[in-house]
């Protein structure tokens, strides 16, 4: 990885968030466009079809754009009651509207630092009296900075670890002990390819990542015998709607064009594109499905390639 690539990571869309095909990154950027992010109901013919996970309460985190919206979008399509929690309300509420009046269930909002032990004990207990016990649990929410690791600040990397590790690990243990006594659950952890192989000038993101991979394989040991799976989506370089602001601060920092930034990008990608928010969803959609049962303790790369 070069060191013009890790000035901006999502944490919650993968090792990297771009955009747009070039033209149209760089009709948007010369238009002044402000939302850039594509719909991620433009998946082809194929996609997994019928109500397969109704009655079922998936919370997911981090579901107000990229990634976690397109996952919100694809499990309400296959009629699960959802509870979306974040640390914006207003995109909340506006994702919750959009979610129940196209797919007509149960959409309920609580809004928490996935990192706060307390405040996520009171979402769950919020959640599950309104929408039952939560049966898939998505650990999408994430943040990413870079820094070169001599000058990386302590503050930037608690900040990772307390996002993209402490999160999971606390939503984990809320969700856990019901799942437990029905017998059944679907842990999803949102990883990265950050997580299975290493990025210069992004090592508390990797660290943190790695230990998402680590922690999902170890609990997948303990409920193998409980109905629980657990296992770790791993998106590479996806495009979701901060294009913006990576693609600025690679310009900024390297003097590169704005065409060959994303380029570079998404050549790093063994099929040479930049993967869909739908394609990450319904990853984690066919692991949350019942029929998935024996599917657990993996880290499974969506990214054409990058990582074999």
């Amino acid at each position: 990885m070069t060191a013009w690539r890790s000035f901006h990571i999502d944490a919650a869309c993968g090792l990297g968030s771009i955009v747009l095909s070039l033209k149209q990154c760089q009709i948007n950027r010369l238009n002044g466009a402000d939302n850039i992010e594509r719909s991620t109901d433009t998946a082809p013919d194929g996609k997994i079809q019928g109500a397969l996970l109704t009655g079922q309460h998936a919370l997911i985190t981090g579901a107000t754009r990229g990634i976690g919206a397109a996952i919100a979008d694809t499990l309400a399509r296959l009629g699960a009651d959802l509870t979306i929690l974040g640390r914006d309300r207003p995109l909340l509420d506006q994702r919750a509207g959009s979610l129940a009046s196209s797919h007509g269930v149960k959409i309920h909002i609580e809004t928490a630092d996935v990192a706060d032990s307390t405040a996520i004990a009171k979402a769950f207990e919020s959640a599950i009296a309104a929408n039952g016990p939560v049966s898939i649990l998505v650990n999408n929410a994430g943040s990413g900075k870079s820094a070169p690791f001599h000058k990386m600040e302590r503050a930037l990397w608690d900040s990772m670890i307390a996002v993209n590790l402490t999160g999971t690990f606390v939503c984990t243990q809320a969700a856990l002990p019901a799942m437990l006594e029905a017998g059944y659950g679907r842990i999803i952890n949102i990883s990265s390819t950050a997580g299975l192989k290493g990025y210069g000038y992004v090592s508390a993101y990797c660290a943190a990542k790695h230990a998402v991979v680590g922690l999902t394989r170890s609990l997948a040991l303990e409920t193998a015998k409980k109905g629980v799976t657990v296992n770790a989506v791993c998106p590479g370089y996806t495009e979701t709607g901060l294009v913006r602001e990576t693609i600025d601060n690679i310009v900024a920092k390297t003097g590169r064009s704005v065409e060959d930034a994303t380029a570079e990008l998404a050549a790093s990608n063994p099929q040479g594109r930049l993967v869909q928010p739908w394609e990450v969803a319904e990853t984690v959609a066919w692991l949350a499905l019942p029929a998935s049962a024996s599917i657990t303790g993996q880290a499974i790369p969506v990214a054409g390639g990058e990582v074999m």
